[in-house]
């Protein structure tokens, strides 16, 4: 079972194509056309049009039966045309939902009686299972559900989810502990709690935040679907009293035409905002649709939104702004004391430390001073592991007691066995902590030889990216159980705006809701079940995949990836959601200015004829404008397809610089473009005689 979320399809894969074509014609209910008000109203007309065609066909017509056909037909694409790119971007979601589903299988589970070892196991289906029982997970067993291991320690496949073929480690009692139903372990064994009933399985949230079908609108989205209404039952009762007035117009003047339904019907789809209206679904589905490619679940559209609009970004400094594994980078000996010989007791006390920063002391000996790691078990030497009371670990062997471990329980080791702890080691200790690091003091019985000094690196990049971030206008705020020397250093030189330094749960919470009231949207990450409740409060939740149940649950967002800084992406993607949004609804109402030049003096030219002197584009005559119109009208749908899928492009500027771009290329481009497209069609009707 292999399923990669995250793989990019190209925008017109030909089975998407093939389903969204069908789909468009299946949206055509009415049932389905109310629920977006401009386009239903054009629904209407095009029923309405179609019926006076059928008039005219019978001799009855209002106008040229040409003329109200080729209107009606037009008037069908484009309510297709806007089916179309909702079932576009339906399609995507769907693709990916169709491949989840050949994924599910019926797992066999063993069941058990009690959750330990050796207790009694019974061969059950995986549908039978319920929340709360507890299975045995051996190596080459799938996961029958989600759960969390209880006990135990195992490396997990989860490529069917993630996409990446590096296999996890999963165990009990940590922020590691949450397993996902369909994945496979490779080695050793789990006993799992399952965590949900059937048909509520991780896979089958997947199914459903990525069909486009079943999201949710959003605040925001409803807030635009009201305005568009509200524009679309202005012109509508604008354009309903335009008839009598005409009529009256012309029995008053005793001249000129009456103005027809048909024109007045090609008037208010103009008139209307159907280009935003046709798109503004499709442009909502597409960003789910982004996300999932970046392999993250999000649980509602709305958490999509809200991340685009967040002010303050609360990262963890362990695994997010730093590698998360500190580094040994300098012996510093005490007086007296030969670097050699420090280098060498720091080895010795780390050749059974598997810790990154154990081998990263073994190794900066051996590049240094060229001290070859040697096998304790050769040497007849105790390890002595490291303990959360001591803390600190070394070595026995021949007769030396070998230590290293924080400077106040190195310090206290000495003085027990009569020792004195030097000033210097104490100086060097606090050096390294004002510059960030963290110290290791090393000792040798009752004496003590130096300090090691390791470091935590800040990624690459990152600080470039906390800089992006600030020209966006989003503050950063680092998180970090250090104390305050060494988190100001870290947040220094990350380039950070804030930090919080020895964070608790409880600390969490206060700065989330100390940012919301002051007006500000809070996005945070978080895996353990002590950040669920921070994550509970935050407006932007991303739990990692790996985390703990509590904080998948108490989130509304979801990394596959279980990458930390995949937030900074999500903002980027919520940022580019709402830049769409704003720019194709600037597009559109620019779009419409513009029509309005082509054809309001045409439909009224018969009731007007001084209208004609603003016929400022010479287009051929007023059947001709008005149909051109319908026509551009429709097709401009059809352009702008490829954008709302893909996404107006993202660029990390400033609030200012993005509405003047805006306004620069899309109201400037929608007030040109109908010139342009309308007055070339009008002259493929003149040459194909068709007006």
């Amino acid at each position: 079972m292999t399923i990669h979320t995250h793989k990019a399809r190209s925008l017109f894969d030909l089975p998407i194509l093939k389903r969204a074509l069908i789909d468009s014609l299946k949206k055509l209910k009415p049932r389905n056309q109310v629920r977006n008000p401009v386009m239903f109203v054009v629904f209407v007309g095009s029923i309405l049009t179609t019926g006076l065609f059928i008039q005219a066909l019978l001799g009855q017509g209002e106008a040229p039966t040409g003329f109200i056909g080729a209107v009606s037909l037009w008037l069908w694409f484009t309510v297709l045309f806007a089916n179309f790119a909702e079932a576009m971007a339906e399609g995507r979601g769907k693709a990916q939902a169709d491949s989840l589903r050949k994924a599910r299988r019926d797992i066999h589970a063993k069941k058990l009686a009690e959750p330990r070892p050796g207790a009694k196991v019974e061969p059950v289906s995986a549908s039978t299972l319920r929340k709360g029982d507890m299975v045995l997970v051996e190596a080459g067993d799938f996961i029958p559900m989600d759960g969390e291991a209880v006990e135990g320690v195992a490396s997990v496949d989860e490529s069917a989810i993630t996409g990446e073929s590096a296999p996890v480690i999963r165990e009990s009692g940590g922020d590691r502990s949450a397993v996902t139903g369909g994945t496979r372990v490779l080695s050793d064994w789990l006993i799992v709690r399952i965590t949900s009933n059937p048909g509520e399985t991780f896979l089958d949230r997947m199914i459903s935040m990525v069909e486009g079908a079943k999201r949710q609108k959003t605040p925001n989205e409803i807030a635009l679907n009201i305005l568009l209404a509200a524009m679309t039952i202005i012109f509508l009762l604008a354009t309903v009293t335009l008839l009598p007035f005409s009529i009256y117009s012309v029995n008053a003047a005793g001249q000129g035409t009456p103005v027809t339904v048909t024109v007045l019907v090609a008037l208010l789809v103009c008139l209307i905002p159907t280009t935003i209206g046709g798109l503004l679904s499709a442009i909502g589905i597409a960003g789910m649709d982004r996300m999932i490619q970046a392999n993250v679940i999000a649980m509602s559209g709305r958490a999509v939104e809200a991340a685009g609009d967040v002010d303050v970004l609360l990262l963890d400094k362990t695994g997010t702004i730093t590698l998360g594994n500190r580094q040994a980078t300098a012996f510093l000996p005490a007086d007296g004391v030969r670097v050699e010989d420090l280098a060498d007791a720091a080895q010795l006390a780390s050749l059974s430390d598997e810790t990154p920063e154990g081998r990263s002391i073994v190794v900066l000996a051996k590049e240094q001073y060229n001290l070859r790691g040697r096998d304790i078990h050769l040497l007849g030497a105790n390890f002595v592991p490291f303990t959360a009371q001591t803390r600190m670990s070394g070595v026995n062997f021949d007769g030396r007691q070998i230590r290293k471990g924080a400077a106040d329980a190195i310090e206290k080791y000495v003085s027990d066995r009569g020792g004195i702890f030097p000033a210097t080691v104490r100086a060097a200790v606090d050096n390294i902590a004002k510059e960030g690091a963290t110290p290791l003091v090393v000792a040798d019985g009752q004496k003590t030889l130096g300090v090691i000094h390791l470091k935590d690196i800040v990624k690459g990049g990152i600080k470039e990216r906390f800089a992006e971030l600030r020209r966006m206008g989003i503050k950063t705020v680092m998180i970090t159980g250090d104390n305050p020397l060494t988190a100001a250093a870290i947040a220094a030189e990350a380039g950070v705006d804030d930090f919080l330094a020895q964070a608790t749960p409880e600390t969490k919470l206060k700065l989330i809701r100390e940012q919301q009231t002051g007006g500000r949207l809070v996005a945070m990450t978080g895996d353990g079940t002590n950040d669920a409740p921070a994550l509970a409060q935050a407006d932007v939740a991303m739990a990692m995949n790996t985390g703990t149940q509590a904080a998948k649950e108490a989130g509304n967002m979801v990394d596959l990836d279980s990458n930390p800084t995949k937030l900074i992406e999500v903002v980027e993607i919520g940022k580019q959601l709402l830049m769409t949004r704003g720019a194709l609804t600037t597009f559109s109402i620019a779009n419409d200015v513009a029509k309005y030049f082509a054809i309001i003096p045409a439909a009224f030219a018969t009731t007007y004829p001084v209208l004609n002197k603003l016929n400022i584009m010479g287009l051929a005559t007023p059947q001709s404008a008005i149909l051109s119109a319908v026509i551009f009208n429709a097709l401009i749908i059809v352009a702008l397809i490829p954008l709302a899928l893909r996404g107006v492009r993202y660029r990390p500027v400033g609030a200012a610089q993005v509405l003047r771009d805006n306004l620069l290329i899309y109201g400037l481009g929608g007030l040109i473009a109908p010139f342009l497209g309308i007055k070339l069609i009008d002259m493929i009707l003149v040459a194909l005689k068709l007006s």
